[in-house]
């Protein structure tokens, strides 16, 4: 995957590991770049920088800058780097793009962050602005759980036209919903265009149905046994991609009780590989959480 080619294919095991930092916001470098060897010595398809459980929304633009910086020198571009650029005004995320682009990402993942809410007429706009203005590939970024904005299938499409606008992350849905959504997806989008999910604990059966992608927070910490669900999944073995995915139920749980942020903070603190809390006012886990969390690694032999 290569910077600026607009044909290039997101696909396999996308993974979004934490932006470890102090209280302050100063990131700390030295534990992402920890974190990121981890990643790439397991051979993961690509990684998410500042995506959502990247806390990008938290980090002012010299710390995400920063940490762009010290994950390009960490890779040497032996992995492809997808960095996220959301932001509330679209002349910060043009700089933000622009800044990840300088520092030498690969591609940027974009959400439509709002306060007041906003229109598709407004995302599309937004979308093709940041497109014209950045020379690498645009991700879409639809996460309303955390922008409450939904991108309808019909803007997905028209998204897809854009020159620039390469694939989606899309949250995943119910097993029994995701074959008709990804027909729908496929019918309209360009050629080439991927289609990927988020979402662990229903990203399987997206991947199953046809996904090209699974951009997931549990692979950004634990990317062993993801890769081997992944490489399952595209051989074709459905009845072992399953298995390795209920072997996970119980990290799953945790995730949906939770929250895949908090859950996934607290273990790598337990790793030993950070010593970071998430941004206030986010809270960590409280200790008997963290004894779960815990528990669940050792039980699933997660290190």
């Amino acid at each position: 995957m290569m910077a600026g080619d607009a044909t290039m294919q997101f696909q396999g095991l996308s993974a979004f590991p934490i932006t470890p930092a102090d209280p302050q916001g100063h990131v700390d470098t030295a534990a992402l770049r920890r974190l990121l060897r981890r990643l790439a010595d397991a051979e993961v398809d690509s990684i998410g920088l500042l995506g959502s459980t990247g806390t990008y929304a938290y980090l002012n633009r010299a710390e995400r800058r920063r940490a762009v910086e010290a994950a390009v020198a960490e890779l040497g571009g032996a992995v492809p780097l997808l960095v996220g650029i959301g932001a509330l005004r679209t002349d910060d995320a043009v700089r933000h793009g622009q800044d990840a682009k300088a520092a030498g990402a690969d591609a940027v993942l974009l959400a439509p962050v709002s306060y007041t809410p906003l229109t598709e007429a407004e995302v599309f706009e937004h979308f093709a602005t940041v497109a014209r203005a950045v020379d690498l590939p645009v991700v879409i970024y639809n996460n309303p759980g955390t922008t409450h904005f939904t991108f309808s299938n019909e803007l997905i499409v028209r998204l897809s036209q854009v020159p620039g606008v390469v694939a989606v992350k899309n949250p995943a849905p119910d097993a029994a919903a995701v074959k008709a959504e990804l027909a729908a997806l496929r019918a309209g989008v360009k050629p080439g265009f991927s289609i990927g999910y988020s979402g662990d604990w229903k990203a399987t059966e997206a991947l199953l149905a046809g996904g090209e992608a699974w951009y997931s927070v549990v692979g950004g910490l634990f990317p062993a046994p993801l890769m081997q669900l992944v490489r399952a999944a595209r051989a074709g073995d459905a009845a072992e991609a399953r298995r390795l995915n209920a072997a996970l139920q119980p990290l799953w749980d945790l995730f949906i009780a939770h929250s895949s942020l908090r859950v996934v903070y607290a273990a790598a603190n337990l790793l030993g590989l950070t010593d970071a809390a998430p941004p206030r006012p986010i809270l960590p886990l409280d200790e008997p959480v963290k004894r779960q969390v815990a528990e669940v690694m050792r039980a699933l032999g997660l290190r």
